[in-house]
């Protein structure tokens, strides 16, 4: 009698502890931003961040751009990065951070045409709401206008078998001149992963 109450309070304690383990939460904790270990072949933060750095450097270092930077700062439109790959990829982030590195490198002035809408309201409302100061209220027509516009594209090429995913992706941008259509400045990015079984 007390071998078979041990016995069940033994499974009995087993199984509590199995459901414990079981039900806990998982572990969350604090990576590196700046990990270049891959965890997938997919385009992550590590490939984001490579590319942005060598895009730009390459921008700031051409020998054309550091002349017409030398003086002055140009002003510049970014547009969003189209995505030509088969995965969605936040490209607004990518944009956000090559506006970013550009703009504290000191050396650019930007225009962003994502926020026309909310410059529209602005402006309206200084204009007719009676609240403003119309010497200092902001007036249509009198904002600047880009002088070149910097695009860029995203794509890859995927080719897998039975034992290896192999993924090439090619970031390519260019600065063009928007009085004369000339393109200033064009680089690209290569990055190759590879996932094997």
């Amino acid at each position: 009698m007390i071998n078979n109450r041990a016995m069940i309070m033994g499974l009995v304690s087993c199984g509590l502890v199995a459901i414990l383990t079981s039900c806990s939460s998982p572990t969350v904790k604090y990576g590196d931003a700046t990990s270049a270990k891959p965890v997938s072949t997919d385009f992550g933060s590590n490939d984001l961040q490579q590319t942005v750095n060598t895009m730009v450097n390459s921008m700031l270092t051409f020998p054309p751009i550091v002349d017409l930077t030398k003086n002055r700062r140009p002003i510049i439109e970014v547009a969003k990065v189209n995505n030509k790959t088969m995965q969605h990829i936040d490209t607004q982030s990518i944009t956000d951070s090559i506006r970013t590195r550009l703009l504290r490198s000191g050396k650019f002035r930007f225009t962003d045409r994502s926020t026309d809408s909310q410059t529209i309201e602005e402006i309206k409302a200084q204009q007719e709401s009676g609240l403003n100061d119309q010497n200092s209220a902001a007036q249509f027509g009198q904002q600047y206008s880009a002088e070149f516009l910097l695009v860029s594209n995203l794509s890859e090429i995927k080719q897998k078998d039975e034992d290896v995913i192999d993924v090439y992706y090619k970031v390519t941008m260019s600065l063009k001149n928007l009085k004369t259509g000339i393109l200033e400045w064009s680089d690209e990015q290569e990055i190759r992963k590879v996932k094997e079984r």
